[in-house]
């Protein structure tokens, strides 16, 4: 198998492939609930040396993945290897010192520089290549948690600066503090509410680069999950409007037909709907815990769509047709 193109993150220098590995499946969730069923450290960690074999070396976690075992899972799987890997990981969920999720957002000064010394120590680094506010915290203005950031460039603790999930307005204001280098946001052919709010154009417009999560709709994309019981007891996309009741099988319809188009092309339905994402020119993390799927989803990187093809896809699922919300109420 052949190894993964790089493209330009952003306009600050940093290259990446164009897909990465999302990580955050790979430990226990928050309070003991799975993100995507169990994880297995030993399948997770030989995932991690297969990617950087492959070339996929953007490693993405964050503090709030465990919380904090996910990103010591990294620090043991790259030990040794630092210098292969872009490391990505965030902060802005608040994690006690008893490494606990409040349930809050923080992302105040004081905060920020707490979280980046001990997300170096759990990554078992002395530096990270891309730090990510994760979300914004409304009580705190964007100007002073990237001012606060932007310190960490100067420290050498931090090479480039991100931001997850945010308006076009705030991503102005936070690129007028410092370079911002990646707008992280959910964007599959299920969720493409980055297109709706124009985040997507603005990142293109400042020259910043983006990175989208969940391409293949947290998995529901694959067409492997058939009825709500295939979700294990404790998988979090239980709790998930998207995938409940009429809304479950209402989605599940528009996976069938993503289904029927990939197997005319020879493909599986994961890969037509990653390579549909890679076809908007953005690079992306496909999340998973196990070297069969990571292959599989490196190959998709070499699937060509001729405009015929994303037009089907377009009509297939179009802005907005996913039924459900993407959160739980309140999230």
């Amino acid at each position: 198998m052949s190894t993964i193109k790089k493209v330009a993150l952003g306009s600050q220098g940093l290259e990446v492939p164009v897909e990465g590995l999302g990580c955050m499946g790979m430990t226990q969730g928050i309070a003991g609930m799975s993100v995507y069923g169990e994880a297995d450290e030993v399948e997770s960690v030989a995932t991690i040396h297969r990617a950087l074999e492959l070339g996929v070396n953007l490693l993405d976690t964050a503090d709030l993945y465990g919380p904090a075992v996910n990103e010591r899972l990294i620090g043991r799987a790259i030990a040794g290897r630092r210098q292969d890997v872009i490391l990505a990981t965030k902060f802005g969920f608040e994690v006690d010192d008893n490494e606990t999720f409040t349930g809050k957002l923080n992302g105040r000064p004081d905060y920020a520089r707490k979280c980046i010394e001990r997300s170096l120590r759990n990554l078992g680094t002395d530096y990270v290549d891309l730090y990510y506010l994760h979300r914004v915290d409304p009580n705190t203005p964007i100007e002073d948690s990237i001012g606060e950031m932007s310190r960490f460039v100067e420290e050498g603790k931090v090479r480039y600066l991100g931001v997850s999930e945010v308006s076009p307005d705030i991503l102005r204001r936070a690129h007028q503090v410092h370079p911002i280098t990646a707008l992280q946001t959910e964007y599959s052919l299920f969720d493409r509410g980055v297109e709706e709010t124009g985040s997507l154009h603005t990142a293109r417009e400042l020259g910043i680069g983006f990175v989208g999560y969940s391409p293949l709709g947290r998995g529901f994309l694959s067409g492997e999950i058939k009825t709500p019981d295939d979700f294990e007891p404790n998988d979090s996309r239980r709790f998930f409007p998207r995938y409940q009741g009429e809304n479950f099988y209402k989605n599940l319809a528009l996976v069938e037909k993503l289904q029927a188009m990939a197997q005319d092309k020879g493909v599986t339905a994961a890969q037509l709907a990653l390579a549909w994402v890679l076809a908007q020119n953005v690079v992306t993390i496909p999340g998973t815990k196990r070297r069969k799927y990571l292959e599989a989803n490196v190959a998709a990187a070499s699937i060509t769509l001729s405009s015929a093809e994303l037009t089907e896809l377009e009509a297939i699922m179009p802005v907005g047709s996913a039924a459900g919300a993407a959160y739980p109420a309140g999230f």
